[in-house]
C-alpha cells in the first residue's frame, strides 16, 4: 500500500516538475519515513503524513485569521488584541456601529457614568508606594509592565520594554529570572522580583545571599523589591530550565553555572511562616537602603492571606504593597492542569486581599496592585473599583511589542522574536520602534482610564466603588458588584469577624504558620 502510494506521488511530482531537484529530496524523506519507527502515520503514509504536522503548526494562525469571530479567540480575542495594536501604533482605536457584546448576557459588565461628567479631573495620577517603615518610597504609574523574565523573553524584547518604560515614566518588573544586563540597558525604573530560586542574589548552593542582594538592590535603577510567592500561570509550582537552555547570558543574569539545570523550587527556603516572611521582607528593605518591599501572589487558600494580615498586626512589620496575580495570567508556559484548574481568578483574589487589608485596618498603609489580563482603561477602572491602587500588564505589553498570540512561547520558535532566544528570530524585533509602541500603548490606555473617570463624574480613579460596577446575573436581572460580592468595612475582621463571610478562614489563620489552626467544617 505504502509503495503504491509513494509511486503515485512521485509520478505526479515528476510530471509537474520535470526534474530531479525536487524529487530527490522528497525521495530521501520518503525512504526515511518508511524506515523510521517513531511515527506510525509517517511509516504508513510517507510524505503525505507530513501535511498533518504542517496543518498542526498553522492551526493557531488559520483559526485566528480565518475561523474565529472578533469575540471568540482565547486567551485574548481579536477585538482585545486589535485595541492594543491600535493604541501601540497610534492608530484609530474607535469601534463603529455599537458594541458586539450581547448586553443581555453575562459577558456584559458596565461602569456607571454621570449626567455631569467631570472634565476638570487631573490629567495624570500616580500612587506613592511605601509605608512609614520605608525610607525611600516610590511614585508609581497606574499602569506598569508586569513580571516577565529574561530567558522567557528575548534580549531585544526586554530592552524594548525597558526603553518604553523609561520613555513613559513607568516601571518594568524584571520577573524572577534575575536582573539582566538588558534590564539595565535603557535606564527604565525597575521592580526587582525575587522568587524561590533567588536568581541574581543566591550563593553557590542556591540559598539567598544578602551581600549579592544588597549590591544590586541599592542601585538607583531598582525602585522596589517584590517577593514572588506564586504566579497566576502556575501557582504553587516550581520549575526547571534545562541545562541546554542555560546560556552564558542567562547564567550571568541568574547567577547560576552555565550548562547546568537551573531549578526554581516550589517554595522559598528563607521562610516558612507568615512572621518569617515579614521578617525577611523587613531585612530586604534594610538591605536595599529603605526601598519599598512587597509580595506577589495568586490567591489560593484565603486563610493564608489572613495569616499574613495577622502577622503584620502582631509583629508591627508592614509590607509596602501586595500584587494580586489572577489565575488568568501567564506569559509563558505552564502545565495545563495548573493553567486550567489551580489558582483564583483576579476578581475574586483582588476582593479577598482588599477585604483582608480593609478588614484589619491596614489598607491605608499597604498598597494593592492588580495583574491579570489588564489591557484597557475600562479593565483598569474595574480593578481600581475593586480595591486596587494600580495595575500591571504583561501580555498586553507583549502585544504592544508585536506578539500575534501564536501560542509558541515555550518552543523557542516565537515568530515575532519576543519569547525566544533564537537570534535570527530576535532580529525582526527592532528595539527602538517597539519601545515607542510600548510607551504609546501605556499612555493611550491611561488616557482611556481618565476618560472613564471623567465620564463617571469623579475626581480620580480611586473614587470608583463596587457600586459603580454592574454585571448581568441573567438576561432579565443585573446587579452592582457590591450586591454580588461582600465588601468589608474598616476593621470589621478585627471587631466582628463573625459578621463576615470569612469567619471560618479568619479563625483558621494564625501568624505563626501558614497551616490551618482548626479543621473547618463546611
Amino acid at each position: 500500500m505504502s509503495v503504491l502510494l509513494l509511486t503515485g506521488v512521485f509520478a505526479s511530482v515528476e510530471r509537474l516538475n520535470g526534474g530531479l531537484f525536487l524529487t530527490v529530496p522528497l525521495l530521501i524523506l520518503a525512504v526515511y519515513d518508511l524506515l523510521q519507527r517513531r511515527h506510525t502515520l509517517w511509516r504508513n503514509y510517507p510524505l503525505l503524513a507530513h501535511i498533518r504536522w504542517i496543518m498542526e503548526d498553522l492551526r493557531p494562525y488559520a483559526r485566528a485569521y480565518f475561523v474565529e469571530g472578533d469575540l471568540e479567540g482565547r486567551p485574548f480575542n481579536h477585538d482585545q488584541r486589535s485595541l492594543v495594536y491600535a493604541r501601540a501604533k497610534g492608530q484609530l482605536d474607535a469601534h463603529p456601529f455599537g458594541t458586539e457584546l450581547d448586553v443581555y448576557s453575562d459577558e456584559y459588565q458596565w461602569l456607571a457614568h454621570s449626567i455631569v461628567p467631570n472634565e476638570k479631573a487631573e490629567a495624570e495620577w500616580r500612587v506613592d508606594v511605601g509605608g512609614p517603615q520605608c525610607a525611600r518610597p516610590y511614585s508609581a504609574s497606574l499602569l506598569n509592565i508586569s513580571a516577565m523574565s529574561f530567558g522567557s523573553l528575548s534580549a531585544n524584547a526586554i530592552m524594548a520594554l525597558n526603553k518604553g518604560a523609561a520613555a513613559g515614566n513607568f516601571y518594568h518588573d524584571t520577573g524572577e529570572g534575575g536582573l539582566s544586563r538588558y534590564h539595565r540597558s535603557h535606564g527604565g525604573d525597575l521592580v526587582w522580583e525575587i522568587g524561590s530560586g533567588y536568581f541574581g542574589c543566591r550563593d553557590d548552593e542556591g540559598h539567598f545571599d544578602p551581600a549579592r542582594f544588597a549590591d544590586t538592590a541599592q542601585t538607583d535603577q531598582v525602585k522596589m523589591v517584590e517577593i514572588k510567592l506564586s504566579q497566576g500561570a502556575k501557582p504553587g509550582h516550581g520549575g526547571v530550565l534545562p541545562a541546554a537552555k542555560v546560556t552564558e547570558e542567562i547564567a550571568e543574569a541568574r547567577g547560576v553555572p552555565v550548562g547546568k539545570d537551573c531549578i526554581s523550587p516550589a517554595a522559598h527556603s528563607t521562610f516558612s511562616t507568615p512572621v518569617g516572611l515579614l521578617e525577611w521582607a523587613a531585612r530586604l528593605r534594610d538591605l536595599s537602603g529603605g526601598k519599598p518591599v512587597g509580595i506577589k501572589l495568586c490567591v489560593g487558600k484565603p486563610h493564608e492571606v489572613f495569616a499574613i494580615m495577622k502577622a503584620m498586626r502582631e509583629t508591627g512589620i508592614r509590607l509596602d504593597y501586595i500584587v494580586v496575580d489572577g489565575a488568568e495570567g501567564g506569559t509563558g508556559a505552564a502545565p495545563v492542569e495548573f493553567s486550567n484548574r489551580v489558582g483564583m481568578p483576579l476578581r475574586e483574589g483582588l476582593i479577598i486581599v482588599r477585604n483582608a487589608l480593609v478588614g484589619t485596618g491596614l489598607k491605608d498603609e499597604v498598597k494593592l496592585a492588580a495583574a491579570g489580563m489588564v489591557h484597557s482603561g475600562a479593565g483598569m477602572a474595574m480593578n481600581l473599583g475593586l480595591g486596587a491602587d494600580w495595575c500591571n500588564a504583561a501580555r498586553a505589553m507583549m502585544f504592544a511589542l508585536g506578539c500575534v498570540q501564536s501560542m509558541k512561547c515555550h518552543t523557542d520558535a516565537c515568530p515575532t522574536g519576543i519569547a525566544t532566544q533564537d537570534s535570527t528570530r530576535q532580529r525582526g524585533l527592532v528595539v527602538g520602534d517597539k519601545a515607542e509602541r510600548v510607551a504609546r500603548f501605556q499612555r493611550h490606555t491611561l488616557h482611556s482610564l481618565r476618560e472613564m473617570v471623567v465620564a463617571m463624574g469623579l475626581d480620580n480613579p480611586w473614587q470608583i466603588e463596587p457600586c459603580h460596577i454592574s454585571e448581568r446575573l441573567d438576561s432579565a436581572r443585573a446587579a452592582s458588584i457590591d450586591q454580588i460580592y461582600g465588601f468589608l468595612e474598616p476593621n470589621q475582621l478585627l471587631d466582628d469577624p463573625g459578621s463576615t463571610p470569612y469567619a471560618a478562614d479568619w479563625s483558621a489563620a494564625q501568624a505563626a504558620t501558614f497551616g490551618e489552626a482548626t479543621c473547618r467544617q463546611n
